[in-house]
């Protein structure tokens, strides 16, 4: 058997005896030994002398490119051996591997029933613990460095190796040397669990193939299910046998695509009718033309007209008017850089639009400008329609995503950076637009970033074309040199000063003293663990936050403050948020500063929340009489959120805690201080383990180049931030000087990045992949490459396979019909499928609430102070179900209830819910039903979608369909859950979470939305789903290397199950994913015509009681009876005390008929309450696994050896007495010494 058969992607452990033919040593090992080719004939004497000579080699395994995965070892006695697993197939890369189906621990050969279950436990667990002396092992760690500096040194000099691993125990109680030893010789080293991994690449938290606990489970069905499903799916093959319809490829056009966006979006400008003479065409222009000007005219010419002009003079921009108009008319793309206030996003458009219109040119003039934000459109052109003195929709509108307003005059169009994507998407050449402004490309939004690389592709089509790139900060050269040294322009704004005090600076004026006590936060007794962690911070290792920052402060030079000072920056925390210290300085602003409102930055809604009740319990702050103290968050709503505009009596200051939003732009008219903790929650992406992480990090300096103040005119305030700390600063100075607060030193702010991580680079690229592919841009990987600041290639990498495991791209990257389907709809890949699923199988109602739901905020909401109350009431939607999607469902349909009667408002207030979500998903429901309908997959009416709507159980299986591959394990434990995912290991549920609670969850799969890295890795959001659902509705599943053995995500999760069941899944998850295909290829095509198929599928999700269970490090199931017949008895797992396993008495047998005494077993309980077993028999030590038995441990050791005796695989059992004659031949010298000695005796 070759090695790579045996041993492909695995490392384990096993017992070794002369069937492991030297030549198969000789062939695969690569350590320096040179053994001899033997066979099975070998004595086992000589086969003990060769492992004799390796007992005291170094045992470790290799990974690379050429040569295989890991080296394997296998027992005999405690000694190891090594050999080389060989593939021509695996990557050494496990980033990649570990996302790819073809992953290398996922392989198997044909005889994977051998080896699936053997437990990866090593021979460690049957060492000996011989004590030795503190001197002793520290010389033992000394050779041991030594060695391993010269397999790292070989490991470098070999370039198809990738890594090197041990399961060596001396390995792992040296790893914090070896591991610094790695990293001086640029090595990457992680420890899992058991084993010991040095690579030349990064390494995962997580590494399934080592993990001896990855997902295996045992499918069982209640009594009679199978053979109804199996009634219903023979009488469906034998329909469509009958009549039987090829299917087609092609037979979805692009362009029916193309014109239900467009038809969606109502974005585009009307068609004219076909004027085939150019002069009536001309004349019509100019006649709307004149049209224009003359209202233009009209309306400057009046009263209000001319007080608008007064007011848009006053701005910074207007002095700049003509040089802009010039510099664009005069160049193809411009970079405009201007400060916060100077006019630039209302009245440049203006200014360009006012010149054509004056030009006589206004009807052929088409202006796009783009917003990052839905609510920046929004006001920005009801505010510039306002100054021209239209309603909206006239010359100017706005579109956002299933919103807009604009008519067939419209030449200024506002609309939000994913719109003008869209649009591009079937008119690639943007045909009739002469301006395209992007506003705000110093955010670096990830869909700014793609549309700035289309852009500048368009540019060289369309010479005529104008691009403007608008930017708040003073970074215009990244922008100009993308753009080939395009010209600049820097519009001056306001200035107001305002003082700055650094952490320094308010210690030495205060007088406050900071300990390491005082910092640490006080988030109440529900929230003790934050403080505990945060005291035990203070002695162990840097947090990264404190990590950045180190150096900055370890050169600080604090020798003019005063000793007092000095003495605090010394234990100055940079993980605290310092809601001490926060409190001390508004208690020096209450008293001592002039009148004006406080705006307190803070991370997040956590943070807020506890800080105000601290300050609520302040004999000053907390008087109603002379503060007034506020929250502003995303997640308020928004009637809370207007609380902030409200201007507090005289005498009362308004005290206000924030975080920076990033969804809504609010304006608050008197603030003059700005407290600020030089922290934020910044959403990044980790690529090596492929999970978003939500952390507090430093916020960027972005305008650090901009003069010594930041001062902004104007009535209003701002209070999203673009991350960096100069626009804090200004939030202080737009109606008069301000003060603002920083609460960290000078030099940690010096260390601040200049700018924001773009979010391409922080962000999971599945939906701009699923964009780039719909563009028909090419190879993506290639086209990213050409960004302003490329994205990580493992970034790309883990977006098309997901893309292509949710079926939405081929192997070669191109789009299938699902994907073509999905890039119509403008919602995340796997909330597209979700509705697609939902429509063809006409369970839409529910599928639509559903996915409203995750593209909003949760519409559950959780009162600090009534928080019990309100999980409560989530908990009775929930209704046992453990299903948070189908909380949604149940919640919504109940305020629909009761709105028909008047009384949403109660029913939202007596259950603790947002009406404002509520109205946003119906919203969003409306818009859903009407691009499904473009798409033709719904009728005109919704009655026929919903014929389904009540099966619970087919909702739940869409829902799983459209989420996956987010999905964990669940091992229910006594006192715990245990929630494993493919690339994280274990994971905790949300607190919010209805499953968050429960002390049980009988599914044994959740499927989650959102996972995320806070300190641990959290799932938001979850529904439990059974193994039918997941094996029917999940990815793709592929058979393993015998009867029932099943596997998905390329083998990380594996099924057990009778032969004939594994018959009955592939056949019907065939036919699924062919009605799914048929549908999506002909939308009209009426999916009740399947209905024993659809009757099969209902039966199985429905009848699936979850009876089966989790096994890890099992052994083979029982064999068929066909097997049986074929094979001797021997094969492990057989049912206890039964007769499938005879193992003992079969070796018992062979032994007595060979002249052997009866073998010795030795049986010791491991640490996890296993027990494993050794059979001494002729001088040889057999070891067997881990079994949960005495019993099971022993009859798996004699297994062992009698799989010895046959050659590694089951004979037939006519060979028993041939193998007894073998026996007796090689002792029959012992015999005939042992008769003489009888006979003398006598």
């Amino acid at each position: 058997m070759p090695c790579s058969a045996l041993f492909q992607g695995y490392i384990r452990t096993m017992s070794v005896g002369p069937t492991t033919s030297l030549a198969f040593l000789r062939t695969h090992n690569t350590t320096t030994t040179t053994t001899t080719t033997k066979t099975l004939k070998a004595t086992p004497s000589l086969l003990w002398g060769f492992l004799s000579r390796k007992r005291n080699q170094s045992h470790h395994y290799y990974s690379s490119r050429a040569n295989g995965f890991f080296n394997s070892s296998r027992h005999v006695g405690r000694r190891e051996v090594t050999c080389l697993a060989s593939s021509g197939t695996i990557e050494a890369d496990w980033r990649l591997r570990r996302r790819s189906a073809t992953a290398p621990f996922l392989q198997q050969s044909l005889n994977y029933g051998r080896y699936a279950y053997q437990d990866a436990t090593t021979s460690d667990d049957s060492d000996l613990d011989i004590g030795v002396s503190r001197q002793q092992m520290c010389g033992s760690t000394l050779d041991n460095i030594d060695e391993w500096r010269w397999k790292l040194t070989m490991l470098l000099r070999n370039e198809n190796e990738q890594e090197v691993a041990s399961r060596e125990k001396k390995d792992r109680r040296d790893f914090d040397q070896l591991s610094a030893l790695a990293t001086r010789m640029d090595l990457y080293s992680r420890q899992y669990s058991k084993v010991v991994i040095f690579s030349k690449v990064p390494l995962p938290n997580y590494r399934p193939d080592l993990d001896d606990k990855r997902p295996q489970r045992e499918v069982i069905l209640p009594y009679g299910l199978q053979s109804k499903v199996d009634y219903h799916l023979r009488a469906h093959l034998s329909k469509k046998s009958t009549s039987k319809e090829s299917l087609s490829d092609n037979s979805l056009s692009r362009s029916s695509s193309s014109s239900s966006i467009a038809a969606d979006e109502g974005f585009y400008e009307h068609q004219e009718p076909s004027i085939r003479n150019s002069v009536a065409m001309e004349k019509i222009l100019q006649r709307r033309s004149l049209n224009l000007r003359y209202k233009q005219q009209e309306w400057q010419e009046s009263p209000e007209g001319q007080k608008m002009i007064e007011f848009r003079k006053s701005l910074p921009a207007y002095k700049s008017r003509d040089a802009l108009l010039k510099t664009i008319a005069e160049n193809q793309v411009v970079v405009i850089s201007g400060e916060t206030g100077c006019g630039k996003t209302t009245q440049l458009p203006q200014y360009i639009l006012e010149s054509e219109i004056e030009a006589a040119r206004g009807a052929s003039c088409n202006i796009i400008c783009t917003q990052p934000r839905r609510i920046s459109a929004i006001s920005v052109s009801e505010r510039v329609a306002a100054e021209r003195g239209e309603t909206l929709g006239e010359s100017v509108g706005y579109k956002v995503r299933l919103e807009g307003m604009k008519g067939r005059d419209t030449r200024l169009l506002f609309c939000t950076t994913g719109i003008l994507l869209r649009r591009l998407l079937v008119d690639r050449n943007l045909r009739g637009v002469t301006h395209v402004i992007v506003d705000e490309i110093h955010e670096r939004g990830m869909n700014e970033d793609f549309l700035l690389i289309v852009l500048k592709e368009l540019l060289p089509r369309r010479p005529e074309l104008r691009l403007i790139l608008m930017s708040a900060t003073l970074n215009a050269e990244l922008f100009s040199s993308y753009f080939g040294g395009a010209p600049t322009i820097h519009i001056p704004g306001f200035t107001y000063p305002v003082r700055t005090h650094f952490l320094e600076n308010i210690l030495e004026m205060t007088g406050y003293r900071l300990t390491p006590h005082n910092q640490i936060d006080d988030y109440g007794q529900e929230k003790v663990w934050k403080m505990q962690k945060q005291a035990q911070s203070l002695r162990k290792r840097k947090s990264q936050i404190a990590s950045s920052v180190e150096d900055a402060l370890e050169t600080a030079n604090f020798r003019e403050y005063s000793p007092r000072t000095r003495d605090s920056l010394s234990c100055w925390n940079p993980d605290s948020i310092g809601f001490n210290l926060i409190e001390h300085v508004l208690c020096h602003i209450v008293r001592n500063e002039r009148p004006g409102a406080v705006l307190v930055f803070m991370t997040g809604w956590d943070d807020i929340n506890s800080l105000k009740d601290q300050l609520q319990s302040h004999p000053l702050l907390g008087d109603p009489n002379r503060v007034l103290l506020l929250a502003c968050h995303g997640s308020m709503p928004s009637s809370e959120q207007k609380l902030i505009f409200d201007k507090p009596e005289d005498g009362v200051r308004k005290i206000v805690l924030a975080t920076n939003m990033a969804e809504t732009s609010i304006t608050i008219n008197d603030v003059v201080f700005v407290v600020d903790c030089g922290k934020a929650k910044e959403t990044s992406y980790d690529a090596l383990n492929n999970t978003p992480c939500l952390l507090p990090s430093w916020i960027s300096k972005a305008a650090a180049r901009q003069s010594g103040f930041w001062c902004i005119c104007g009535a209003s305030v701002s209070v999203f931030t673009v991350g960096g700390e100069l626009y804090r600063r200004g939030r202080a100075g737009r109606v008069q000087s301000g003060e603002c607060y920083h609460l960290y030193p000078r030099c940690v702010f010096d260390a601040f990045s200049d700018y924001q991580l773009p979010e391409l680079l922080r962000t999971p690229l599945q939906s701009l992949c699923l964009q780039i592919k719909s563009l028909r841009l090419g190879s993506i990987s290639e086209f990213l490459s050409r960004a302003l600041q490329p994205p990580e290639p493992l970034s790309v990498q883990n977006a098309v396979e997901y893309l292509k495991i949710i079926g939405a791209l081929d192997e070669d990257e191109n789009l299938t019909v699902l994907g073509r389907n999905l890039s119509m709809l403008p919602v995340e890949p796997k909330l597209g499928k979700m509705l697609i699923l939902g429509a063809i199988f006409n369970c839409l109602d529910p599928v639509m609430t559903v996915v409203a739901g995750l593209s909003v905020r949760d519409p559950f909401l959780m009162p600090f102070d009534k928080k019990d109350l309100a999980e409560s009431a989530k908990a009775q939607f929930s209704s046992r179900d453990h299903s948070d999607h189908l909380a949604i469902v149940r919640a919504y349909e109940g305020w629909k209830d009761a709105e028909r009667e008047q009384s949403g408002y109660e029913y939202c207030y007596r259950n603790f819910l947002s009406a404002q979500t509520l109205r946003a998903i119906d919203s969003l429901r409306k818009q859903f039903f009407y691009l499904l309908k473009d798409t033709g997959l719904v009728d005109q009416t919704k009655e026929n979608c919903n014929i389904w709507s009540h099966n619970e159980h087919l909702i739940r299986s869409i829902i799983c369909a459209g989420l996956f591959p987010g999905i964990c394990s669940v091992v229910n434990k006594e006192k715990s859950i245990v929630l494993k995912t493919m690339e994280d290991g274990q994971v905790l549920l949300y607190s919010n979470s209805v499953n968050g609670g429960v002390p049980k969850i009988p599914y044994p799969w959740l499927v989650f939305n959102e996972k995320v890295k806070v300190n641990s890795v959290f799932i938001r959001d979850s529904t439990a789903v059974s193994d039918s659902v997941l094996l029917l509705f999940g990815g793709s599943i592929s058979r393993g290397g015998l009867d029932g053995h099943l596997k998905m995500l390329g083998g990380y999760l594996e099924f057990f199950m009778k032969p004939e069941l594994t018959n009955t899944y592939v056949s019907l998850k065939k036919e699924l994913d062919e009605l799914i295909q048929m549908k999506l290829l002909n939308p009209q095509m009426d999916i009740q015509s399947q209905s024993e198929l659809l009757s099969a599928v209902s039966l199985l999700v429905s009848g699936d009681q979850c009876e089966g269970r989790f096994v890890f490090g099992r052994q083979l199931p029982a064999p068929s009876k066909k097997a049986k017949k074929e094979t001797l008895p021997v094969a492990k797992g057989g049912k206890k005390g039964g007769d499938a396993d005879n193992s003992k008495g079969q070796l018992q047998m062979l032994l007595n008929r060979a002249g052997h005494g009866s073998p010795t077993y030795k049986t010791r309980q491991l640490k996890n309450n296993q027990f494993r077993s050794t059979v001494i028999f002729n001088g040889l030590d057999f070891v067997g696994q881990p079994c949960t038995s005495k019993k099971l441990a022993e009859k798996d050791a004699a297994s062992e050896v009698l799989l010895w005796l046959q050659g590694e695989s089951p004979s037939p059992s006519t060979d028993v007495d041939h193998l007894s004659t073998v026996l007796l031949k090689k002792s029959s010298k012992k015999r005939s010494a042992r008769r003489n000695s009888f006979q003398g005796a006598k």
